[in-house]
């Protein structure tokens, strides 16, 4: 019987990141296909804490690794890869978020793995199941079959919903790993706080492009209205305009909210891989022929500075 082990994500602070729900749903998914046992692990200073949290959500066991400072590469890539080997995990698995792109192909490496990043979805079964994965910016879905006995994945968190409790208790397992010197140390963590929601876990986000000029007043008042997060193109972010963390897109973040505002964004196919996914896409531009109406289930072609206040002030009435 294969064994599928989801790498839990924890935060700064210790909590557990509510994109490890997401590849919890991917880990049931492919234990499934595979007939296979779910495994998760955490790992961190105080995994406890988080384990007990995960124990309802049907893993088999929880494997927690301790003594483990806010994450870097080395440390962490030395303790994962020695419970992989310990647990003989078929399958390794985690959210695709900054920390999931730079832990596990350095795990996928020094255990000889293949590895499949940003997977989707599923085709097959068995010994067989292979890997739906986006390339070229998500114009293309590839379906890829990994040969090695060890298997890395990397999973989009917004194809997969969040796992919920299915009852029962996870037994918990303390690992102790063998963490060699590192030759880099955790020095510092300064978070860049906001009153708005995470961007890659808001319900509600609106994003501003080159329309804007840089001008951010209205794209953030009608977030604000929302209760939403704050996006950007990666042109507005280049330029200067805003801070890195708005950027959506193949090389930002990629989200899939209920509701996305993309006020004078093009739509340029870097931006679009990473929201294309949102359940409901309105698209505001002047520029009729603009790509992003092509996805948007909602357009207007208008000046979003006329447009945005406009909708602000319906909304409101709407509100009371």
């Amino acid at each position: 019987m294969s064994i599928v082990l989801i790498v839990a994500e924890l935060q700064p602070s210790g909590q557990l990141r509510k994109a490890t729900l997401n590849a919890v749903t991917a880990g049931r998914q492919l234990a499934e296909k595979t007939g296979g046992e779910l495994h998760l692990a955490v790992l961190g200073a105080n995994p406890a804490p988080v384990a007990e949290e995960l124990r309802g959500f049907g893993a088999r066991a929880i494997h927690t690794v301790g003594g483990l400072s806010q994450y870097v590469a080395e440390p962490y890539t030395a303790a994962l890869s020695q419970l992989v080997q310990s647990v003989k995990a078929d399958y390794v698995g985690m959210a695709a978020t900054a920390v999931g792109r730079d832990l596990l192909p350095r795990v996928a490496g020094r255990l000889r793995a293949a590895m499949a990043s940003e997977v989707m979805g599923y085709e097959g079964s068995g010994a067989d199941v292979q890997f739906q994965r986006p390339m070229w910016a998500g114009a293309v879905i590839a379906t890829v079959k990994l040969t090695t006995a060890l298997k890395v994945l990397s999973f989009r968190g917004t194809e997969f919903p969040m796992a919920e409790p299915t009852g029962g208790a996870s037994e918990v397992k303390a690992f102790t790993a063998s963490i060699p010197a590192s030759k880099t140390a955790f020095v510092d963590f300064k978070e860049v706080k906001s009153a708005r929601p995470n961007l890659t876990e808001a319900r509600v986000v609106v994003s501003g492009g080159r329309g804007t000029k840089g001008d951010f007043k209205e794209v953030e008042a009608l977030a604000d209205l929302l209760n939403g997060a704050v996006g950007a193109s990666r042109a507005v972010v280049d330029a200067g305009w805003v801070p890195n963390d708005y950027q959506v897109g193949q090389t930002g973040k990629v989200v899939a909210p209920t509701l996305y505002v993309a006020a004078g964004i093009s739509g340029a196919i870097q931006h679009l891989a990473g929201m294309k996914g949102s359940k409901t896409i309105v698209a505001i531009n002047k520029d009729g022929d603009a790509p992003i109406f092509q996805v948007a289930d909602y357009g207007l072609v208008a000046d979003l500075f006329k447009a945005l206040p406009e909708l602000r002030e319906s909304l409101a009435k709407l509100k009371g």
